[in-house]
């Protein structure tokens, strides 16, 4: 899904940064050029251990549990775009309804991602990842090969 220029303020209205205030990014989104090979499928927001997480837009929390030995949470929003966030202690369950600006949970400690504790924030349509600042009128479209 590509969101018009046109959309970002109604884009921006709907939706929230994942921590308080406006954070900084330290590591942007950098799609491969490949699906299959490696990038960065997110954004790299800086942040400490015990930080809450804000669930970004409305939906249904459809992941709340350990990954890979992170925590990793990730809601799904009605217009199918699921946003997702790690390595969070969550406080949600499964099948809750959360609003925008409403606590996941708590950024968990250092996991090796960043060289300091950070929450990896995601935008997923699909099995396509987008850049999560598209959602606040920020991001770049990048598009990918098919």
């Amino acid at each position: 899904m590509l969101f018009p220029a046109s959309m970002a303020l109604v884009i921006a209205a709907q939706w929230g940064w994942p921590l308080a205030g406006e954070p900084r990014p330290v590591r942007l989104f950098t799609p491969p050029p490949e699906r299959w090979l490696s990038g960065h499928r997110g954004v790299d927001l800086p942040a400490v251990a015990g930080q809450e997480v804000l669930a970004a837009g409305e939906g249904v929390v459809t992941v709340a549990r350990e990954v890979a030995g992170r925590g990793v949470v990730t809601v799904t929003h009605a217009d199918g775009l699921r946003t997702t966030y790690l390595p969070v202690d969550a406080t949600v369950t499964e099948g809750q309804r959360v609003r925008t600006g409403e606590v996941l949970g708590r950024v968990g400690g250092p996991d090796g991602h960043c060289p300091a504790t950070c929450l990896h924030w995601g935008l997923v349509s699909g099995d396509l990842y987008l850049d999560p600042l598209l959602l606040l009128g920020l991001g770049q479209v990048r598009l990918l090969p098919s």
